[in-house]
Formats: structure tokens, sequence, C-alpha cells
């Protein structure tokens, strides 16, 4: 009866699914939850983790408003029910209802934050619900009187013919209800360069460095509130290059750079939070001009293996956003930081020029992670760096130099070789350059290189 279809309604995220139901002389049949099908008709992927059924015996059971700090995906197995909706979060919508009658080919989704409530229209009424999160003893939640006067739900039966708990008969009315929070955004890693960015975009973040959550301490991760959160951005890495081909720097390098991701992975999943993970272009060997999203790994020394590695863990996850970055300049001592230090003191340094790339400034960084957080985009891989032509680390000192007022000719370029000569340096990958094409089809257009460069040394 019918082709499964996906109905939006006046209360955001809250959606009525329309169910085929198959009948003959034995009965019917449906599928009640089709995660492939309801996905492409955009279902949210919510990830259930326990079936509930509620049995009601008799025509005029009513139960709620409940505002469960999970998503539900709400239907009947047997019966009719009137079902009745609220939003009871923070925003604009505060208040807005929805009601609808369901019988077994009709389903809804119910966000996180909005309040949900049914009566039966018969008796033998089973009412069914997937949930994206275990009940935890001690879990607080707004709820609602069902006889509000200012959302006025229009109960088929009477109130008070109707069969209700003690407990909802006690529910608070609109106005003396604490609006829902959403939850909050975690960013691991804050006060690096990267981490320091993030803040500006996400300035209601919950922010901790190693001091306030250490994410290879198995104990510290057991003690963190992670259902708390929607959004994990993971801005740490051990980015000592040099440093990790040492013994104890390739320890901290595997810890940091692998573990960790691989223990947030498991906990997006455990917690159904989206996990933003960053790694670089040393996970591939620099021997393609460009290099595009699903390039095979192919990493050169200890920090490029622990990234890839690192790159292969959060890849488990549901939801998440590989981004993958190169050259980064932010808040703090770097590259372009130098040559302008240089250019400022007169000296006219020897820099490589046979390593090319782009650029890529924290500030671009963010905004691009925001954009892929808040248009939702496709979760996956995405490389991100500013645009324009690529450069050698040669010509983008040339172009500080410039800058600052000094000629290009004081730069004066010279080989990997001969920069490495007498140093215990880690290879680098000779071409850094990331193909930007996945990025703008999702949306995005980063600025060009040398126009981010001169807004950076302008501050």
């Amino acid at each position: 009866m019918g082709d499964l279809t996906v109905e939006t309604t006046p209360i955001p995220g809250l959606l009525v699914v329309r169910l085929a139901v198959h009948e003959d002389a034995r009965g019917w049949f449906k599928e009640n939850w089709q995660r492939e099908k309801m996905l492409a008709l955009a279902l949210p992927d919510f990830g259930p983790v326990q079936n509930n059924v509620s049995f009601n015996a008799h025509r005029g059971a009513t139960r709620g408003i409940h505002t469960e700090p999970w998503d539900k995906f709400v239907s009947v197995a047997t019966g009719r029910i009137f079902g009745a909706w609220v939003d009871m979060r923070e925003g604009e919508t505060f208040g807005t209802s929805f009601h609808l009658e369901l019988d077994p080919s009709v389903a809804v989704f119910v966000p996180r934050g909005v309040g949900n409530s049914y009566q039966t229209l018969e008796d033998g009424v089973a009412y069914t619900y997937l949930v994206n999160d275990h009940w935890r003893p001690g879990t607080s939640y707004p709820a609602l009187a069902l006889a509000d006067p200012t959302v006025a739900v229009p109960w088929p039966i009477p109130l008070d013919e109707c069969e209700i708990s003690e407990k909802d008969l006690a529910n608070p009315t609109l106005d003396q209800v604490t609006a829902m929070a959403p939850k909050k955004t975690l960013i691991i890693g804050a006060q690096g360069q990267l981490g320091r960015a993030l803040q500006v975009d996400w300035p209601d973040a919950d922010c901790v460095d190693l001091a306030e959550l250490d994410v290879t301490d198995p104990a510290a991760v057991a003690a963190w509130p992670w259902h708390d959160y929607a959004l994990v951005l993971n801005a740490a890495a051990y980015t000592a290059v040099d440093a990790a081909e040492t013994p104890e720097g390739r320890r901290v390098a595997w810890a940091a750079n692998a573990a960790a991701p691989a223990t947030l992975a498991r906990l997006s999943d455990e917690h159904g939070f989206t996990l933003v993970h960053y790694s670089s272009e040393y996970v591939f060997d620099g021997t393609q001009p460009e290099h595009v999203e699903d390039e095979p790994l192919s990493p050169l020394g200890v920090y490029a293996q622990t990234k890839a590695a690192g790159d292969l863990a959060v890849g488990t996850a549901r939801r998440h956003y590989l981004v993958r970055t190169s050259w980064v300049i932010g808040d703090g001592n770097n590259f372009v930081r130098t040559m302008q230090r240089l250019a400022t003191q007169g000296v006219s340094p020897d820099v490589v020029s046979d390593q090319v790339g782009r650029l890529t400034f924290t500030s671009e960084l963010a905004r691009a992670t925001r954009h892929l957080v808040e248009t939702r985009a496709k979760h996956g891989t995405y490389h991100v760096s500013n645009a324009g032509p690529a450069m050698s680390w040669a010509d983008i000192a040339s172009a500080v130099f410039e800058l600052c007022g000094r000629s290009a000719d004081d730069v004066r370029p010279i080989t990997t070789e001969q920069y490495a000569a007498g140093k215990d340096l880690a290879p680098r990958p000779a071409r850094s350059t990331m193909n930007l094409g996945k990025l703008s089809a999702a949306g995005y257009s980063p600025l060009p290189a040398l126009e981010a460069l001169r807004a950076y040394l302008d501050r």
C-alpha cells in the first residue's frame, strides 16, 4: 500500500514517514525500519541502539509529554494512536506543536528535544520505538502537561476520561518548563594554532588541552561525559616531524596521532557525536602532482605513518569528517612569521624550492570545517587548503619578503638535498598540493593563498 515517503512538519527535524504495508489474506507486512531506503529520503542516520514496545490494553491510555535526551523513531505494530509532539528545545520554535493519527502505515522520527506523547484510539495497541541512546539512571529531561493551555493539543478523547499516570498528571505547563539546551561542541587541542582558530568559529565550545583531557589515558576517557556532545573537533596532534624519528618521539607520535583518533572514532559510534579529525598531506609520498581524497596512503617517515594510521581509524566512524590539509599557518610560530622576521631583520635566507604545495591558514580551515558541519555535507574525507597555484617554500618566502618591502631576490632558492646536508631530518613529500574538487562540490570556495597571506601579514 503506497511507497515509502518522508514528510516535514512545522517542528524542525520532526519527520513523518509513510511506510509501505503489504497485505494479503494472511495479514500484512512492513519494513518498519529500513536504513538504506530511509537515508536515501533524507532521514537522519541516527544509529538506534535499543528497541522498546509499549503495550496498551485499553482505548484512551495517554502517555507524555516526555522530552528524553535522545532521538526516537516511533510507530505502531497494531492498532491506532493519536500522536502529539511539542518542540521543547531552546530557540524560536520552542512550544511549536504537531499532531497526527498513526496506524501501522505511519511512523515519526522525533529528534532529541522534541516532546513525545500519544493517546490510544482502540484497545490492544502495541506502540514501538527505536532510540539511539541507552537509558541511564538519573537521566532528567523536560516534560509538559498533557492539558497545557498554550499548546492546546486537541486530544480526541477528553483527558478526564483517559488513563494517565500520576507522574504525567504532575507535569508542568509550558511557562514553567526550562527549554532543553542543544548538545555541546568539544575542541580537543584547543591551545594549538588550529585549536585557537576553531574557538573563533565555535565560541561556546568546551575547550580542552592535554592537561584537561588526555585521550591516550583510558581512565580520563572513561570519566569524560561524551554523551553531552554532538560534535568533537580533534585538533590535537604530535607535529614534531623530525623528533618523531627518535625512540621517545616515536612513542608519543603513535599515541597522539594514531591511538587517540582510534579511541575517538570508537567513542563517536558509542555516543553518536560527529567527529572531525585533521590530517596531513604527509600521509602521501608526494609523487603525485595533486593529491585526491582516495589516493592510496603511502607515508614516508614515522610522523607520516602515525597520521596515516589515524586516518584509517577515523574512517571507521559512521559520522566523521577527515580533513586533510597542508602547510598550516596560524596564530603562533610558523614559516610565514619566521620569514617576516628575517625580512625585517635584513637577513637573506636559503629556502627550499623543490617542495611545492599550498598554504592553509587556520582561519580558512576552521571556516571550511564549519561549512561541512553546518551544511551536513556527506561524511568522509575532504582536502582543505587555500586556493591558487601551487608554490614552493621559496616562492612563499619571496612573497612574504615583497609584502614586507624587501626584494624577492633576497631569498636564495636551494634544493631539499642542500638544506638537509648535515642534518638528521625525516623525509618530506616533494609535492603537497591538495586537489580541492570535492570541497568545491560541497559548496565551499577557499580564499586564494596569496590573498590570505597578505591579510595575515597585515594583522
